[in-house]
Protein backbone atom coordinates (compact mmCIF):
# COMPACT_ATOMS: atom_id res chain seq x y z
CA UNK A 1 0.00 0.00 0.00
CA UNK A 2 1.71 3.29 -1.20
CA UNK A 3 2.49 5.96 1.87
CA UNK A 4 0.93 9.40 2.07
CA UNK A 5 3.40 11.09 0.45
CA UNK A 6 3.74 8.68 -3.05
CA UNK A 7 -0.11 9.16 -3.12
CA UNK A 8 -0.21 12.34 -2.97
CA UNK A 9 3.15 12.77 -5.63
CA UNK A 10 0.64 9.97 -7.92
CA UNK A 11 -2.10 11.89 -8.06
CA UNK A 12 -0.59 15.40 -8.74
CA UNK A 13 1.39 13.54 -11.82
CA UNK A 14 -2.73 12.36 -12.44
CA UNK A 15 -3.84 15.80 -12.42
CA UNK A 16 -0.53 16.78 -15.15
CA UNK A 17 -1.38 14.38 -17.26
CA UNK A 18 -5.21 14.65 -17.60
CA UNK A 19 -4.93 18.14 -20.46
CA UNK A 20 -2.76 15.23 -22.51
CA UNK A 21 -4.34 11.84 -21.84
CA UNK A 22 -7.98 14.11 -23.24
CA UNK A 23 -6.55 14.00 -26.84
CA UNK A 24 -4.30 10.85 -26.70
CA UNK A 25 -5.54 6.98 -27.55
CA UNK A 26 -5.25 4.81 -24.82
CA UNK A 27 -1.97 3.14 -25.42
CA UNK A 28 -2.45 0.27 -23.10
CA UNK A 29 0.08 -1.03 -20.29
CA UNK A 30 3.68 -0.77 -21.47
CA UNK A 31 4.84 -2.68 -18.54
CA UNK A 32 4.77 -3.38 -14.81
CA UNK A 33 3.79 -0.88 -12.66
CA UNK A 34 5.26 0.08 -8.53
CA UNK A 35 3.99 2.19 -6.06
CA UNK A 36 6.23 5.15 -5.84
CA UNK A 37 8.76 5.59 -2.97
CA UNK A 38 10.49 8.53 -2.27
CA UNK A 39 13.39 8.43 0.39
CA UNK A 40 13.20 11.34 2.76
CA UNK A 41 16.48 13.64 2.22
CA UNK A 42 16.47 14.93 5.91
CA UNK A 43 16.28 11.36 6.71
CA UNK A 44 19.11 9.96 4.81
CA UNK A 45 21.14 12.61 5.98
CA UNK A 46 20.72 12.03 9.41
CA UNK A 47 21.38 8.47 9.01
CA UNK A 48 25.14 9.01 7.19
CA UNK A 49 25.50 11.20 10.23
CA UNK A 50 24.86 8.74 12.53
CA UNK A 51 26.91 5.82 10.66
CA UNK A 52 30.18 8.84 10.77
CA UNK A 53 29.22 9.52 14.05
CA UNK A 54 29.46 5.64 15.36
CA UNK A 55 32.80 5.07 13.09
CA UNK A 56 34.87 8.00 14.76
CA UNK A 57 34.52 10.08 11.25
CA UNK A 58 32.86 12.46 12.37
CA UNK A 59 34.68 13.67 15.19
CA UNK A 60 37.69 13.96 12.62
CA UNK A 61 35.63 15.78 10.33
CA UNK A 62 34.87 18.49 12.41
CA UNK A 63 38.73 18.52 14.41
CA UNK A 64 40.19 19.16 10.65
CA UNK A 65 37.34 21.78 9.78
CA UNK A 66 38.17 23.83 12.91
CA UNK A 67 42.00 23.43 11.82
CA UNK A 68 41.02 24.80 8.91
CA UNK A 69 39.10 27.52 10.20
CA UNK A 70 41.99 28.61 12.52
CA UNK A 71 44.49 28.48 9.94
CA UNK A 72 43.28 30.61 7.82
CA UNK A 73 42.83 32.83 10.47
CA UNK A 74 46.30 32.35 11.36
CA UNK A 75 47.75 32.88 8.39
CA UNK A 76 45.58 34.57 5.57
CA UNK A 77 46.08 33.76 1.95
CA UNK A 78 49.03 36.31 0.78
CA UNK A 79 48.39 38.99 -1.59
CA UNK A 80 49.42 37.48 -4.91
CA UNK A 81 51.92 39.23 -7.83
CA UNK A 82 53.98 41.48 -5.32
CA UNK A 83 57.56 40.79 -5.55
CA UNK A 84 60.42 42.24 -2.84
CA UNK A 85 62.02 45.57 -3.09
CA UNK A 86 65.45 45.49 -4.89
CA UNK A 87 65.93 48.76 -5.25
CA UNK A 88 64.12 51.98 -4.10
CA UNK A 89 61.38 53.65 -5.82
CA UNK A 90 59.55 57.01 -5.05
CA UNK A 91 56.14 57.66 -6.79
CA UNK A 92 52.50 59.67 -6.14
CA UNK A 93 48.96 58.48 -5.84
CA UNK A 94 46.50 61.05 -6.32
CA UNK A 95 43.24 60.23 -4.05
CA UNK A 96 40.98 62.56 -6.03
CA UNK A 97 37.64 61.35 -7.28
CA UNK A 98 35.04 62.78 -9.52
CA UNK A 99 31.74 62.76 -8.78
CA UNK A 100 29.22 61.00 -11.16
CA UNK A 101 26.39 62.56 -10.00
CA UNK A 102 24.50 65.33 -7.88
CA UNK A 103 25.64 64.90 -4.25
CA UNK A 104 22.31 66.56 -1.86
CA UNK A 105 22.22 67.57 1.62
CA UNK A 106 17.96 65.95 3.38
CA UNK A 107 16.20 69.12 1.64
CA UNK A 108 17.57 68.29 -1.81
CA UNK A 109 20.42 71.12 -2.09
CA UNK A 110 22.74 70.33 -4.18
CA UNK A 111 26.01 70.09 -2.19
CA UNK A 112 28.63 68.49 -4.94
CA UNK A 113 27.61 68.93 -8.28
CA UNK A 114 28.26 65.68 -10.98
CA UNK A 115 31.53 66.41 -12.96
CA UNK A 116 33.24 68.17 -9.91
CA UNK A 117 36.79 66.84 -8.87
CA UNK A 118 37.13 65.91 -4.83
CA UNK A 119 40.07 65.24 -2.67
CA UNK A 120 39.77 63.06 0.32
CA UNK A 121 43.15 65.41 1.63
CA UNK A 122 41.71 68.42 1.71
CA UNK A 123 38.95 67.50 4.00
CA UNK A 124 41.02 64.89 6.14
CA UNK A 125 44.81 64.24 6.71
CA UNK A 126 46.58 61.01 7.28
CA UNK A 127 47.69 61.29 10.91
CA UNK A 128 50.03 57.81 10.47
CA UNK A 129 52.47 56.44 7.67
CA UNK A 130 51.41 52.86 5.82
CA UNK A 131 54.27 50.30 5.80
CA UNK A 132 53.09 47.30 3.75
CA UNK A 133 55.32 44.17 4.10
CA UNK A 134 55.46 40.34 4.06
CA UNK A 135 55.52 38.75 7.24
CA UNK A 136 56.76 35.55 6.24
CA UNK A 137 60.40 37.86 5.61
CA UNK A 138 62.54 38.39 8.09
CA UNK A 139 64.36 41.12 7.07
CA UNK A 140 60.89 43.00 6.17
CA UNK A 141 60.09 41.76 9.58
CA UNK A 142 62.78 43.70 11.24
CA UNK A 143 62.43 46.89 9.37
CA UNK A 144 58.88 46.98 10.16
CA UNK A 145 60.11 46.91 13.85
CA UNK A 146 62.58 50.02 12.99
CA UNK A 147 59.97 52.28 11.63
CA UNK A 148 57.60 51.63 14.16
CA UNK A 149 60.02 52.62 16.64
CA UNK A 150 61.24 56.09 14.49
CA UNK A 151 58.13 57.20 13.96
CA UNK A 152 57.21 56.64 17.32
CA UNK A 153 53.50 54.34 16.92
CA UNK A 154 52.48 57.14 14.13
CA UNK A 155 52.88 53.74 11.64
CA UNK A 156 50.24 51.52 10.38
CA UNK A 157 51.84 47.86 9.50
CA UNK A 158 50.01 46.64 7.23
CA UNK A 159 50.61 42.67 6.14
CA UNK A 160 50.48 41.20 2.49
CA UNK A 161 51.74 37.70 3.53
CA UNK A 162 52.61 36.10 7.37
CA UNK A 163 50.34 36.15 10.64
CA UNK A 164 49.38 38.87 11.51
CA UNK A 165 48.04 37.87 14.88
CA UNK A 166 51.90 35.99 15.43
CA UNK A 167 52.57 39.76 15.23
CA UNK A 168 50.73 41.28 17.36
CA UNK A 169 51.55 38.73 20.33
CA UNK A 170 55.26 39.75 19.50
CA UNK A 171 54.32 43.56 18.77
CA UNK A 172 51.65 43.90 21.72
CA UNK A 173 50.00 46.86 18.82
CA UNK A 174 47.56 46.02 16.06
CA UNK A 175 48.29 44.44 12.78
CA UNK A 176 46.64 45.06 9.97
CA UNK A 177 45.96 42.82 6.54
CA UNK A 178 46.01 43.88 3.20
CA UNK A 179 42.28 41.20 2.26
CA UNK A 180 43.19 40.48 -1.44
CA UNK A 181 45.53 43.14 -1.96
CA UNK A 182 42.79 45.76 -2.57
CA UNK A 183 44.92 48.87 -1.37
CA UNK A 184 48.60 47.79 -2.72
CA UNK A 185 46.27 47.47 -6.09
CA UNK A 186 44.74 50.92 -5.82
CA UNK A 187 48.24 52.60 -4.53
CA UNK A 188 50.22 50.87 -7.95
CA UNK A 189 52.31 49.08 -5.41
CA UNK A 190 54.33 46.27 -6.87
CA UNK A 191 57.13 45.91 -4.69
CA UNK A 192 57.51 45.36 -0.67
CA UNK A 193 58.10 46.89 2.10
CA UNK A 194 56.60 50.16 0.88
CA UNK A 195 56.01 52.97 3.28
CA UNK A 196 52.97 55.40 2.14
CA UNK A 197 53.04 58.55 3.78
CA UNK A 198 50.73 61.66 2.83
CA UNK A 199 52.71 64.92 1.26
CA UNK A 200 50.64 67.83 0.38
CA UNK A 201 47.85 66.84 -1.43
CA UNK A 202 49.15 63.77 -2.47
CA UNK A 203 50.10 59.96 -1.38
CA UNK A 204 53.77 59.63 -1.55
CA UNK A 205 55.07 55.84 -2.52
CA UNK A 206 58.29 54.40 -1.25
CA UNK A 207 59.25 51.32 -2.15
CA UNK A 208 62.18 50.36 0.36
CA UNK A 209 65.25 48.43 0.74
Amino acid sequence: MMNSRARILALAMAIMALPIMAHSADLGKVGPTYPISETDLLQLIEERLREKEKTGELAKLQQEAVKRSLDSVENPKPVAGLGKSTKTRTFYYDPSITAQSNITDATGKIIVAAGTRINPLDYVSMTRHLLFFDGRDKSQVKLAEKLILHYQGKLKPILVGGSYIELMRQWKTQVYYDQSGALVRKLGIERVPALVSQEDRRLRVDEII
